[in-house]
């Protein structure tokens, strides 16, 4: 089974990339969608995230406030680095099974979305390649503030806060540009799942 890292900073449009492979008939597996059902529903999760970061990251209704969590961890790169000791090694066991199941039932392609691959300058080993969506940091800002109602402040503290996506070119197999409109962005995955799910693609 090919595994394919789909990533890109905040703002570039990586979820809007892999929607555009689900309605291709591509599996996608969102880790960073996987991270968030273990922060809601596994004790251990919880417990871990809480002793880190205290009370204070447990909302009115008894779960961890995720919002409230991201204001902190983006404001602290210790922080950042901390949560994501806690995340990770859970998140890719959950992804590890997510696949599994996936090839069982047959599936040769799975897209496996997730803002934190590569983020050491290397592809991560269990991969088979890596998409990576990049967009003008001017792009970026503005799709923040119009689409999440970020302010123009808090947009660039956002994109300060994580890797620098351009970073990742060398580790990257493919590249789409997205500074374009959607179905320029369309056109771009449907070349790539084509690509993907030929034999020798």
């Amino acid at each position: 089974m090919k595994r394919i890292g789909l990533t890109g900073g905040i703002g570039c449009g990586k979820s809007a990339a892999a929607a555009y492979f689900r309605d291709a008939g591509v599996p996608v597996i969102d880790a960073d969608g996987v991270g968030h059902i273990l922060l809601d529903g596994d004790a251990e999760t919880r417990a871990a995230v809480v002793a880190a970061f205290g009370d204070n990251v447990i909302g009115e209704d008894g779960a961890i406030a995720r919002d409230r969590l991201a204001a902190h961890v983006f404001s602290d790169a210790a922080a950042r680095a901390q949560l994501n000791a806690i995340l990770h090694p859970a998140i890719i066991n959950t992804v590890s099974r997510q696949c599994a199941a996936l090839e069982e039932e047959g599936r040769h392609v799975v897209i496996i979305e997730a803002a934190l691959l590569g983020e050491h300058g290397r592809r991560e080993p269990w991969l088979t390649g890596l998409i990576l969506v990049l967009a003008s940091e001017e792009t970026r800002i503005n799709r923040l503030v119009q689409n999440r109602r970020f302010s123009r402040e808090e947009a660039q503290r956002r994109i300060a806060a994580q890797t620098p996506p351009e970073s990742k070119r060398p580790i990257a197999d493919w590249i789409i540009q997205n500074d374009g409109d959607m179905q320029t962005l369309r056109q771009q995955v449907e070349k790539l799942v084509a690509e993907l799910t030929t034999p020798e693609g």
